[in-house]
């Protein structure tokens, strides 16, 4: 911006020239584009730059068209927006269509579900349950959320706890007491989990039916052959599970990680509802560097895409999200309060929990306690590897151990004996 402002002013024309502007820094698109349409937020800008290819002259047209107008005042929902799609020139089937696309420093907002599906690893329903549904959800967990609590753990040695509340519903009472007494958590058991609730009763079949519905769609439009992923279940997917998060606030967030896969098995599949407050669900793609590269941040490398999540939306995460991509709940500069949650915003994640994976079938390392599973995301050697480690170090008080053992299951997700345990160093 600094070698814009102290270059040689320039005339601005009424039109920006389309045979100029393909060699300009990012930020002298968005001036140039900014001048014709003024009327317009920067991220909107940045959006369609990005959705045609940097080109300024085609993002000034599709404006023009006046498809951004109506695109705005037609649904009336917080949070959602129209396709990037209608930004675009000419017939929706050419070959030679511009699409949106995530780039390394930047970040690519997307609201339609049809542009969600193409570019990350998740689809998304709108107004997923009847109106009077989700407000009746909504309400029963905002009571349960007032006594939330924060999971503490150790990160690099320091204490810290969440960045905002949850509550884990299991659907039985003997359930409970496993989840108290052989399951565990960032190294230690949960003193809090609850009974399900009546609304997270009604709803789970509905959930359950809509991501099998979508997990089906998803492998005979997206995967190679239109055949599930090495690893992934061939079988339903019956959810037995859900953690209930509570972001009261736009600065509450949640940063980039994988899901634990421990309980979970290979290629998991999560459905997630959000009620409230509409707040930014951001991924990325997982880098993996070779073996001499050395230590950068990788955060942004192939650019982030940040999904739009309104109340009363259902975000399925399909099977090659926990491998290949992170998220993470971003803070934010403001929030539009919701009539019912007021600045918060509540989040279901519907989760399957397989009987292959219960602890009892998990190894134990010389600490005594239930290994975490992981996958190689950091080396390209063995990027995609599962691999069983202690998970003693991630309590207060506790050093852990240095135990690491290979994981091994068929085509199927299911968990094959493996040999004996080797050097944590190799992995």
């Amino acid at each position: 911006m600094k070698s814009f402002l102290t270059r040689p002013k320039r005339k601005l024309s009424p039109e920006p020239k389309p045979v100029t502007d393909d060699d300009e820094p990012t930020e002298v698109k968005l001036v140039l584009l900014s001048s014709v349409h003024p009327e317009v937020d920067q991220e909107t800008l940045l959006d369609l730059l990005l959705a045609h290819d940097g080109s300024v002259s085609q993002a000034s047209q599709a404006l023009k068209s006046n498809k951004y107008q109506q695109g705005a005042r037609k649904s009336g929902i917080i949070g959602h927006q129209q396709s990037l799609r209608q930004y675009t020139m000419g017939d929706s089937t050419s070959p030679t269509k511009k699409k949106p696309k995530s780039k390394k420093g930047s970040t690519l907002h997307l609201y339609d579900p049809e542009d969600v599906a193409e570019h990350t690893p998740c689809t998304i329903i709108h107004n997923f349950l009847p109106p009077e549904d989700a407000n009746s959800l909504l309400k029963e967990l905002l009571k349960e959320a007032d006594s939330f609590e924060k999971i503490t753990f150790k990160l690099f040695d320091n204490v810290v706890s969440s960045p905002h509340t949850s509550g884990f519903f299991v659907e039985s009472y003997e359930e409970m007491m496993a989840q108290r007494s052989e399951y565990y958590y960032n190294g230690s058991q949960l003193t809090d989990v609850r009974r399900i609730t009546p609304e997270l009763t009604k709803v789970k079949p509905i959930v359950q039916a809509a991501v099998n519905q979508e997990i089906q769609h998803r492998i005979k439009t997206r995967y190679p052959d239109g055949k599930k992923l090495q690893h992934q279940s061939p079988n339903p997917w019956i959810p037995n599970s859900a953690f209930v998060n509570c972001y009261n606030g736009a600065q509450q967030s949640v940063g980039w990680h994988s899901d634990q896969l421990t309980y979970l098995g290979p290629r998991a599949v999560i459905g997630s509802i959000s009620l409230g407050v509409a707040r930014e669900f951001r991924v990325r793609r997982v880098l993996p560097k070779d073996g001499d590269t050395k230590s950068t941040d990788e955060s942004d490398a192939g650019g982030q895409i940040s999904i739009h999540l309104p109340h009363n939306s259902l975000l399925v995460m399909h099977a090659e999200m926990q491998e290949e991509w992170k998220h993470c709940v971003t803070p934010a500069l403001s929030i539009d309060p919701h009539p019912t949650a007021g600045n918060k915003r509540i989040n279901i994640t519907y989760r399957d929990y397989r009987q292959r994976m219960h602890p009892k079938y998990t190894p134990r390392c010389v600490c005594k306690v239930p290994c975490v599973l992981r996958v190689v995301q950091k080396k390209k050697e063995n990027f995609g590897k599962y691999f069983w480690m202690c998970h003693a170090g991630n309590v207060p008080g506790k050093e852990g151990c240095s135990f690491f053992q290979w994981a091994e299951f068929d085509d199927d997700g299911n968990p094959v004996v493996s040999g004996n345990a080797v050097k944590y160093s190799e992995r």
